[in-house]
């Protein structure tokens, strides 16, 4: 899942090195309209519904936490 994740991201944005950093957020690498593309992007990939309450820090601050998110709410 964290390939397919990475894939999809590097696509979508190839001028952010999402494999260099376990602090996207954090760093302030993402922004809010990045992480507003990222979880378009994922739910119609993943087919998921990502709920408000899921669009912390936490989730979005490396490909790795990205990938188990999606693994969460596919589950």
């Amino acid at each position: 899942m964290e390939e397919k994740v990475l894939e999809l991201l590097s696509n979508e944005y190839p001028e952010i090195d999402f494999a260099a950093s376990d602090a996207l957020v954090d760093d302030g690498i993402l922004d809010s309209l990045t992480i507003t593309g990222i979880i378009a992007l994922l739910t119609m990939e993943f087919g998921i519904v990502i709920p408000y309450e899921e669009i912390v820090e936490e989730n979005f601050n490396s490909v790795n936490a990205l990938a188990k998110m999606v693994e969460r709410l596919q589950g």
